[in-house]
């Protein structure tokens, strides 16, 4: 066994869990990552391995708001359950944008832009954009501040912003959530529905890169399989810690640290492409 390849997995799962939820590009940060820690490992096992460590991930999201999206929790009345399968099927709606488009640009867009200075610029505009966003709604009073207030067209809407993720260094979660603010909902209710979109996202662009791991290649070969289930399994502990960190942070503060955060790191990024590639 490749024990460097498997503390590659683990760090990349550590990157995954914290970016996948943070709205910093958890792809991005994967790929830049890469850059530096090179899995001794074949091209397309690797361009799998970037989105199939997700899984673990968005099983966190499902264990954390597991009551919340459970339309047969005995607990629930009847209007709990009305509510809850209202929730999923504006979540379904809301992937519509994304489910479509993805299928037929995703694989431009790999080819195009998963690059180092892409991503760097990606990073920091979407970090302007933050800032901006959050200066603008300090004189805005959100006009959706639970899911009964949260229309299909407001679903649809934040999908659409969804469909920007394809490029990498946006982040999904960050785009969903910017839409969300500039279409009036709250921080809280912004957040949670970017989680909740991303659950049938995720699992579905997992399985179609699987399903083109296997019908081009011949399969996982050495430890690969074991790399992935080690990426994925840290994705998810580290995803938990993730989740709980940004809800509990958004209840008393916005998101201008991640756009900073953003700003920052794509600077450095740049200055690093210009000197060293």
């Amino acid at each position: 066994m490749d024990w460097f390849n498997i503390l590659k997995a683990i760090i990349l799962g550590i990157v995954e869990g914290i970016t996948e939820w943070l709205p910093v590009s958890s792809t991005g940060h994967l790929i830049l990552v890469q850059e530096f820690i090179n899995f001794d490992a074949r091209p397309e096992f690797v361009e799998m391995f970037n989105v199939v460590i997700q899984l673990g991930a968005i099983l966190a999201v499902v264990i954390i708001f597991f009551n919340k999206l459970n339309p047969f929790a005995p607990s629930k009345s009847t209007e709990e359950r009305k509510d809850t399968w209202s929730l999923w099927f504006k979540v379904v709606v809301g992937c519509i944008p994304a489910g479509v488009l993805g299928i037929l640009l995703d694989d431009w867009f790999e080819s195009n832009f998963h690059k180092f200075l892409p991503i760097a610029i990606m990073l920091i505009l979407y970090g302007v954009l933050f800032i901006v966003i959050e200066n603008f709604n300090k004189k805005r009073t959100p006009k959706i501040n639970n899911f009964k207030e949260f229309t299909y067209q407001t679903a649809f809407l934040i999908g659409l912003f969804q469909v920007l993720a394809l490029m990498p260094g946006t982040s999904r979660s960050g785009a969903t959530i910017l839409g969300a603010l500039l279409i009036g909902t709250s921080r809280f209710v912004a957040t949670e529905f970017s989680f909740f979109l991303s659950i049938p996202v995720m699992f579905g662009g997992s399985l179609v890169k699987l399903l083109k791991f296997f019908s081009e290649g011949t399969g996982f070969q050495g430890d690969e399989l074991t790399i992935l289930l080690v990426g994925s399994l840290v994705s998810f502990l580290v995803s938990i810690v993730a989740i709980k960190f940004l809800l509990s942070f958004i209840k008393t503060n916005d998101f201008k640290p991640f756009g900073w955060y953003r700003i920052i790191l794509g600077i450095i990024l740049i200055g690093y492409w210009i000197i060293f590639l």
